[in-house]
């Protein structure tokens, strides 16, 4: 029997949205064995761009012609570009898809829920029912379909009861993520608007936080100001006030659009629009009596279960950060990570990265490319207790060993370095992405980690400066750019005075103090825009541009040794011995050459009595 491999292409998955639909699409998928791989990112969080092409990178990364089927939460991307270019290439790829909240595509399956009649029947509730007048309204952003369909029910019933709403300054556009609700109200309160009847919100996420704002500001809800709701999420049932909110069937379209895809997929004819209905959920944040909740043993029993995952994820996420800081190496990582993977009872994890990833300056940017990095490695597989790596594998391939049964859920997540691309991870079998907050905290310290790591490659552990390889790698690229100029470019060879003598007088710590004052000073009077590194104990090297960066270079190391010098007040004093070679270098000229030449400068000098000391 074929095993059949279904994509979902998703953002956001830590929000209450997706997270019941991937509900529903997991069960449906275990019920029917299909295999389901969810692409995910985390972008919108911060205002980045360089963050957010690293997160949207996940999106380049499968080709979706190879999947039996599609499903495509458009709605939870809040960029306009990213969800225009997913939906191209899903488009693209020629695979039955089938598409959430975006009946404005007419050559893919839809499944949306009628937002606008549940939203204009609410607000006519604020209004008929409870006399609000005056109203505020926190969207999602404009450049999202479902979230401009709330907003127009909203202006639909004000206009219809004849009603004006300030847009200029009751109107505040967020990204439907929580913390949005918190800078709503922020924004209100700068606004110096008076307080209106009524905050009405385009989802949960947002009215929570908001409503949990206004209290802190000293405000009763719902008898100083109303506030309301979309998506009848736990929280907002359980809250206090309970929220007065929409319902609507998430869960149900989860397993409603398999069922759709399944019959696309066995060539079977399937209504091109699926509407849902939602049903507004009238509680105690705008004066109604709250019907909803439950019972207060399960509700007990949700909220204990709650607080013991959030107790043992951060207690787990303390290790993984104060282990991650540390790593100097990818086993340093790996280790850290099999604690983690075995504190969640994850039994199936795969670490992807980019064959190049250890070169901290061949940096893979998605950004302008279709196509992920063809050539990937798996330094740690994880699967059933025992670990291995895999170390060649073609991105198209997506996992490093591919899965021999069905009914599996993989969750496929970025790992990057703002927008610097480093691969991805893979956890199968486990909802930990689903069902943890934490999992976009775990994902950047790893990121973090292994782009440390990486650059801990080209940097001197004691200087902080590049090491040989780090300056050749850069030193390179200013090359290169000096020839295609014609401009003339500068190799300073910078020899240590008397090291030996300080480490035979005063011992090899003072020594290695010498050695990063000496650094100090070279990395100081190179500037930001030219580079040097240390090549060995007590040599360095500095590679400058223009006519005259060996004499400004020369008179700001003397000046710079001089301050150390005095206020060290060492028992011996810092020089060096340098060597120059300025030239319009060729195409034909190899930065080694330079290097020796430079360094043959110096040693001449030395020998000639000649020597530049400072």
């Amino acid at each position: 029997m074929k095993i059949r491999n279904i994509a979902v292409i998703v953002s956001g998955i830590d929000e209450e949205y997706p997270y019941r639909i991937i509900l529903g699409i997991n069960d449906f998928a275990r019920s029917h064995d299909l295999n389901v791989s969810y692409f995910t990112a985390f972008g919108g969080v911060s205002d980045s761009k360089d963050f957010d092409i690293g997160e949207y990178s996940i999106y380049k990364l499968p080709d979706l012609s190879k999947f039996d089927g599609i499903l495509l939460l458009a709605n939870t991307f809040s960029d306009p570009d990213v969800r225009e270019m997913i939906i191209s290439r899903v488009k693209k790829s020629g695979a039955p898809t089938v598409i959430f909240e975006r009946s404005s595509e007419e050559t893919l399956h839809d499944i949306s829920t009628n937002n606008y009649t549940a939203m204009k029947s609410l607000v006519e509730h604020l209004i008929k029912v409870h006399g609000a007048k005056v109203f505020n309204y926190v969207s999602g952003s404009p450049n999202n379909p479902e979230a401009m369909e709330r907003y127009r029910a909203f202006r639909d019933a004000l206009s219809e009861n004849n009603i004006e709403f300030d847009e200029e300054n009751r109107l505040f556009y967020g990204a439907f993520r929580s913390y949005d609700g918190i800078r709503a109200i922020e924004a209100f309160k700068a606004s110096g608007m008076s307080l209106p009847d009524a905050f009405v919100c385009a989802n949960d996420g947002m009215a929570l936080t908001a409503m949990n704002k206004l209290q802190h500001m000293g405000y009763s809800i719902p008898e100083d100001v109303m506030i309301t709701g979309f998506d009848c999420t736990f929280n907002s049932i359980n809250s206090c006030p309970a929220l007065t909110t929409i319902n609507r069937p998430l869960y149900y379209s989860g397993t409603k659009a398999c069922e759709i895809l399944l019959g696309l997929m066995n060539k079977e004819e399937q209504p091109m629009r699926t509407e849902l209905t939602a049903e507004p959920v009238f509680s105690e944040s705008c004066g109604c009596t709250n019907e909803h909740s439950e019972s207060l043993d399960d509700f007990k029993k949700n909220i204990y279960i709650r607080y013991e995952q959030i107790y043992t994820n951060i207690h787990m996420l303390n290790r993984l950060i104060a282990g991650l800081a540390g790593a100097q190496r990818i086993d340093d990582c790996i280790g850290v990570m099999e604690q983690v993977l075995r504190a969640i009872d994850c039994n199936d994890f795969n670490l992807c990265l980019v064959n190049n990833w250890e070169d901290a300056y061949n940096v893979t940017n998605l950004e302008d490319q279709d196509e992920y990095p063809p050539i990937m490695t798996a330094p740690f597989i994880w699967k059933d207790g025992e670990r291995h790596s895999l170390k060649r594998f073609h991105s198209n391939r997506l996992r490093p060993e591919p899965l021999t049964t069905g009914g599996n859920i993989s969750y496929y997540i970025p790992l990057h370095f703002n927008q610097r691309c480093l691969g991805y991870y893979i956890i199968t079998n486990n909802d930990f992405p689903i069902n943890s907050l934490l999992c976009h905290t775990m994902t950047l310290s790893l990121g973090n980690a292994i782009d440390n790591i990486s650059k801990l490659n080209v940097l001197d552990p004691l200087c902080r400066i590049y090491n040989r390889n780090g300056f050749n790698q850069n030193a390179e690229y200013l090359l290169k750019q000096c020839v295609s100029e014609s401009s003339p470019v500068t190799v300073c060879f910078v020899d240590m005075d008397k090291l030996k003598s300080i480490n035979d007088n005063f011992g090899h710590q003072e020594g290695d103090i010498a050695i990063k004052n000496m650094a100090d000073a070279i990395s100081s009077a190179c500037g930001t825009v030219n580079v040097c590194g240390r090549f060995g104990g007590d040599e360095f090297v500095v590679l400058g541009t223009g006519d005259d960066f060996a004499e400004k270079f020369k008179k700001r190391l003397m000046s710079r040794l001089e301050n150390i010098n005095k206020k060290a007040d060492k028992p011996y004093k810092l020089s060096a011995s340098l060597g120059f070679i300025t030239t319009i270098p060729q195409n034909s000229d190899t930065l080694l050459d330079l290097i020796q030449q430079a360094d043959e400068k110096m040693y001449e000098a030395k020998k000639e009595h000649r020597t530049h000391r400072i």
